[in-house]
Parts: structure tokens; sequence; C-alpha cells
């Protein structure tokens, strides 16, 4: 079981990754040895899944956001993991997932521009059959982020 302790180390390191544990247990209270204890403890319990580090976009290149949507006329598990396997080595998507509803499929791509957005579309197609996609452009982004709530955890 989590406490708030727990909670809000979590939600500190989820701000920032590279925040020392020294400055961490000042922000919560606890030694430096029983921060360091307490982070260990939720790595081992999977609560915390990797520490990353995330780049800006328009310094790497890729300003353009683009979200495909994706039908298909095939369920069946070994097509899923045809499509699964055709996206995993395309680094423009960085996130791909099943939906209910209309569509079957969402991707979320990066871009240098919109028009590289047919290389990624062609490289896609090659490799698995789809039976309809359309794509939209992000013309704002009104919010983003990677953290989530910490409130729920147990």
């Amino acid at each position: 079981m989590l406490d708030e302790r727990d909670r809000k180390i979590l939600d500190l390191l989820q701000t920032d990754a590279g925040i020392s544990v020294t400055d961490l247990a000042d922000r919560v209270a606890l030694s430096v040895s029983a921060c360091s204890r307490r982070i260990q403890r939720l790595e081992e319990s999977g609560h915390i899944a990797r520490r990353i580090v995330v780049l800006d976009r328009e310094k790497m290149g890729v300003p353009t956001t683009l979200y495909a949507l994706i039908k298909t006329a095939h369920h069946a598990d070994e097509w899923i993991e045809t499509f699964r396997k055709a996206i995993s080595d395309i680094p423009e998507i960085v996130e791909a997932h099943r939906l209910t509803g209309n569509h079957d499929y969402i991707l979320k791509i990066v871009l240098p521009r919109v028009e590289h957005y047919d290389v990624i579309y062609k490289k896609i197609v090659r490799r698995v059959e789809l039976f309809d996609v359309s794509a939209s452009i992000s013309m704002e982004v009104l919010k983003s982020g990677v953290t989530i709530p910490v409130s729920y955890a147990e």
C-alpha cells in the first residue's frame, strides 16, 4: 500500500526524474536513506516503470503532430500482431492505440513537416493491409504532458 509520501515521491519524480535524492528527501520530509529505500521499493513494485528524458520536439526537428485514424477489415490476433510489428520500428509513430467505436486504431505521429506523412503512410501500407486511413493534423497543443494522477495508486 502506498502512503502520501510515496505518492508525493511519485508525483515529484514524474515531473523531474533528474531531481536529486537529497532534494526529493527534503521535499517529502524524509532522510536521504529512507527516501532512497522508498524509491527502490517503488521501482521494484513496478510503480516506477522507467525514468526518461523528455526532448524538445522543436529542437529535435519534429514539431508537427498528426493523428492517423485507421479502420481494418481484419481483427484476428495474427493480423493485430502483424500490424504491431509493422508500426513498431517506425520512430515517428510515438503512440498507437486500439479503439472502440468507428475506428479501430489511432496513431500519434510526429513529423518534421506535414508532407513527411506520406513517407510514413507508405511504410505502413507496404507492410499491412488497411481498409481506411484518415489523418488529422494538430493545429495547436492545448494540453500536453506525461504526468498522470497519483491519487489513485494503491
